[in-house]
C-alpha cells in the first residue's frame, strides 16, 4: 500500500462529504442525528465524524474513534438484523439505531450511528413494587408500549358489538390474551368463553368437537356429545389457527356463521345458537385463498373485525415488563427464588430478537430457573441460542484498505482492535473484516 500524508479527520470527513454532497443525503443525515449521540462511518465502517458527547460517551472502548473501524459492538456490518439493540456503556444502557445512507442513485455510502439513552433503565434487581401498573396491565395483556394503545382502543370497540374479530399475529404473541379481553369487556361475559386449536385436530374429531354427534353417528360413538358452539351458547368461542382447517369443514362454518343454526354429526334436528366468534391466525388469509386452501367468502365473514398484535421484536420496551412478570410467577413456585438479573444476561434478554414472542419468552425463564441456582440469573444460565448467535451470523467479508486508509490511520486501527480483544487474534481480525492471516501480516508490517 503506498505511503501517503495522515489526514487530518476533519478534512477526511470534509472529502468524503464533498464527494457525496446531496440534498437527500444532508436530509438523512440530520433527521437521524438531531438530539442524539451519533457516528459516520463511510462503507468500510471507518469512523468519519464524531461529536463531543459522543467521543467522551465511547472512550472506553477507543481513545481515537475518527480514522479506526468501528468496533462491532456498535456496529456488525455482517449482520442481517437491523433492529435497534440495547448496550451498555459507562453502566447505562443505551440504544443503538443504524441508518443506512443512500445516495440519490440509492447506493449505499455509508452508515449513521445513533446512540439515545434509554428511556427506561433496564432495572436488574427484581422491582419492590407492583411489576405492572394498572395502566399497564389491559385485561390481562402486559404492555407499555404505545403500539399497543390502538390495539387497546379496537378491542375496547368491538367488545361493544357482536362482530366476528379476526386476530393476526406471530406466534406466541398473545392472541388468545385478546380474545379473552373482547369476551370481559362484552356483554357476554359472564357467560362460557371456549377455545380450540383447529390445528390440534383431525378433520373428524375436529368437526365432532365443534358441532356436535348423536350416538351413533360412526363407529365409536356411543354417547351423545355436544359440540363446543352449543357450550358456548351466548358466550364467546376462539378458534385458534382458523387458516388451519380443513376445507371440507369450512363450508360447514360458513353455513353456522350465516344461519346461526347448526346440525350435529349424524343428526337431523338443527339446533339455534348464539355465539360471539373470535378467529386467529398467524398466516395470512388472503394469501391461503390465493393458494386455494382458505375460502373466500369464509375469510370475509370472519375478518369483520380485523386485529393485528405487535410481534414483541416491534415492541421492546415491553421486554423488561414481561422478564419481571414471568419471574415472579416463577418465584412463586418456590423453587428459586430470583432477585437479580445480571448485566450481561439483561443485556442478552433485550437485545434478542424473539422470534417466539412472549410465549419464548415465559419459557426462557422458565428454563434460567431451572438450570440455574442462586437469587441472581447469569448468561450462563440463559439457553444455548443465546450464546451461538453471534457464530451464526454469516462470515464478515474482507474489508480492502488499499486507498481508504492512510498508514497511520491502518496501524492505529489494528492496535485499537488488539487493545480491545486484549490481545486475542481471532476477534480482533474479526472486527477489522480481516482474515487471520492478514491480520497477521499487517500486524507484522507496522511492527505490533
Amino acid at each position: 500500500m503506498p505511503l501517503t500524508t495522515p489526514t487530518p479527520p476533519q478534512s477526511l470527513f470534509d472529502q468524503w462529504l464533498l464527494q457525496h454532497c446531496e440534498n437527500h443525503f444532508i436530509l438523512s443525515l440530520l433527521k437521524a442525528f438531531e438530539k442524539s449521540h451519533f457516528l459516520l462511518l463511510d462503507q468500510q465502517q471507518i469512523i468519519l465524524y464524531s461529536n463531543t458527547n459522543t467521543t467522551h460517551l465511547l472512550q472506553p472502548l477507543n481513545k481515537h474513534l475518527v480514522g479506526t473501524i468501528c468496533p462491532t459492538t456498535l456496529f456488525n456490518p455482517s449482520a442481517t438484523n437491523t433492529e435497534p439493540k440495547t448496550i451498555i456503556l459507562n453502566n447505562s444502557p443505551f440504544i443503538i439505531e443504524t441508518h443506512a445512507l443512500l445516495s440519490a442513485t440509492q447506493q449505499r455510502i455509508g452508515h449513521l450511528l445513533v446512540l439515545s439513552e434509554h428511556s427506561s433503565t433496564p432495572n436488574n434487581t427484581f422491582p419492590p413494587t407492583a411489576i405492572a401498573t394498572v395502566e399497564m396491565n389491559f385485561h390481562g395483556i402486559l404492555s407499555q408500549s404505545s403500539k399497543m394503545k390502538p390495539v387497546f382502543q379496537i378491542i375496547e370497540n368491538a367488545a361493544r358489538t357482536d362482530s366476528t374479530v379476526l386476530v393476526r399475529g406471530e406466534s406466541g404473541s398473545g392472541k388468545e390474551l385478546v380474545a379473552k379481553a373482547i369476551h370481559t369487556l362484552s356483554s357476554r361475559n359472564k357467560q362460557p368463553f371456549l377455545a380450540i386449536n383447529c390445528a390440534a385436530l383431525s378433520a373428524n374429531l375436529l368437526e365432532s368437537e365443534l358441532f356436535g354427534h348423536v350416538k351413533g353417528a360412526f363407529t365409536g360413538a356411543v354417547n351423545h356429545h355436544t359440540g363446543l358452539f352449543q357450550r358456548a351458547h351466548k358466550g364467546t368461542l376462539f378458534l385458534d389457527e382458523i387458516a388451519e382447517l380443513p376445507l371440507e369443514l369450512q363450508a360447514k362454518l360458513l353455513r353456522v356463521i350465516q344461519e346461526r343454526t347448526l346440525t350435529p354429526v349424524g343428526g337431523n334436528q338443527s339446533v339455534t345458537i348464539d355465539v360471539r366468534l373470535v378467529a386467529a391466525t398467524h398466516h395470512s388469509l388472503r394469501e391461503r385463498v390465493t393458494h386455494g386452501l382458505f375460502r373466500a367468502d369464509l375469510m370475509y365473514r370472519l375478518r369483520v373485525v380485523p386485529i393485528f398484535i405487535p410481534s414483541l421484536k416491534e415492541r421492546r420496551e415491553d421486554i423488561q415488563l414481561l422478564l419481571w412478570h414471568f419471574t415472579q410467577q416463577n418465584n412463586l413456585k418456590k423453587f428459586r427464588i430470583i432477585s437479580k438479573i445480571s448485566p450481561k444476561a439483561m443485556q442478552a434478554l433485550l437485545n434478542h430478537s424473539w422470534p417466539g414472542n412472549i410465549r419464548e419468552l415465559q419459557n426462557v425463564l422458565e428454563y434460567a430457573f431451572v438450570v440455574g441456582q442462586g437469587s441472581t440469573l447469569h448468561y450462563s444460565e440463559l439457553p444455548p441460542e443465546f450464546k451461538t448467535a453471534k457464530e451464526n451470523l454469516p462470515p464478515t467479508p474482507d474489508i480492502h484498505f488499499s486507498g481508504t486508509l492512510t498508514v497511520e490511520q491502518e496501524r492505529t486501527a489494528i492496535q485499537n482492535a488488539l487493545t480491545q480483544y486484549r490481545g486475542k487474534i481471532n476477534p480482533a481480525a474479526e472486527s477489522l473484516g480481516m482474515s487471520r492471516a492478514t491480520f497477521w501480516r499487517k500486524r507484522k508490517q507496522h511492527n505490533l
